[in-house]
């Protein structure tokens, strides 16, 4: 019985280890997605390009802290460019244009990505303050897992002072309601959605650098992580940070259990709840009616 609690207290650490770093990607993507209405598909590409620039410097400089930093910043600046030339004339154009057009980007950064680095993982390093395992109530895990759930917490806290707290985050918000009137008091929306464009980038871009020690860097992990994202906005609500940080546990959980219990029928578990969510309430957990 001992190791049976063992084993269950185990894979619950890994399902809050994975849902914690689905919910860095996805708070990003219900950012973009669900305040702004913008479906950006290549915001799973974002994710994937911060796992190759943290390789990149972490094999090149030895340094992961320093990846932390560049990592978001450079997919940041590349989500602003992305939306101020390309995706702001398809946002006029409607979620078809949108979806067309950054179903297009995703895949051109996956080309690149293949052609510059190649199609086989990429390992990363863990950093060696964090290389270590504890002892956690009895279990032997490591240090560097528990970062991830640390971190990713604290960018939730962030993001809820930021959202509600602060007067841009205000502003972010009435913008999404009647940007028209936003506009007419002073605040240049356009360039205000551009800045939380590449904000959402960035914290994908974060995710990525965070993700590469824990799940290396392979061409791929952009894809897998799309239908997640889509799930979890759809099971939270659209727009809301705290929808998008419960169904990222719940989707963690349900992966980790799912993969314990019925291995092959694993990635069925989430879907299943988006079902059930959508029958009961369609708009997400905590998404509100128009």
């Amino acid at each position: 019985m001992d190791a049976l609690i063992k084993t269950y207290m185990l894979q619950g650490m890994h399902g809050l280890v994975y849902g914690m770093l689905v919910f860095l990607v996805a708070s990003g993507f219900t950012l973009v997605f669900g305040m702004m209405n913008v479906l950006n598909i290549a915001h799973a590409a974002f994710y994937m390009l911060g796992a190759y620039i943290g390789y990149t410097i972490s094999n090149h400089l030895n340094n992961f802290w320093l990846s932390l930093l560049i990592g978001p910043l450079t997919v940041g600046t590349i989500g602003v460019i992305i939306e101020r030339f390309f995706l702001r004339r398809a946002h006029k154009l409607g979620h078809l244009a949108e979806f067309l057009l950054t179903y297009g980007l995703f895949f051109i950064l996956c080309q690149l990505v293949i052609i510059n680095w190649g199609s086989i993982p990429h390992p990363v390093p863990t950093p060696i303050l964090l290389a270590e395992n504890i002892s956690l109530f009895g279990i032997s895990y490591p240090l560097y897992r528990l970062f991830i759930i640390v971190f990713s917490f604290l960018v939730f806290l962030g993001m809820a002072l930021i959202l509600i707290r602060t007067r841009i985050g205000m502003i972010i918000r009435a913008a999404v309601s009647d940007p028209d009137m936003i506009g007419a008091l002073g605040t240049n929306v356009q360039t205000l959605f551009m800045v939380v464009f590449g904000g959402g980038a960035a914290l994908a871009g974060l995710a990525g650098v965070i993700a590469a020690p824990f799940l290396n860097a392979y061409p791929s992990m952009g894809l897998e992580m799309l239908m997640d994202c889509f799930v979890i906005v759809i099971i939270g609500g659209l727009g809301s940070l705290l929808g998008a940080f419960v169904a990222s546990l719940m989707i963690g959980e349900l992966h980790s259990f799912g993969i314990l219990w019925i291995p092959r029928f694993a990635m069925v578990f989430q879907y299943l709840l988006m079902v059930i969510v959508l029958i009961v309430r369609p708009t997400g957990l905590f998404g509100e009616k128009e």
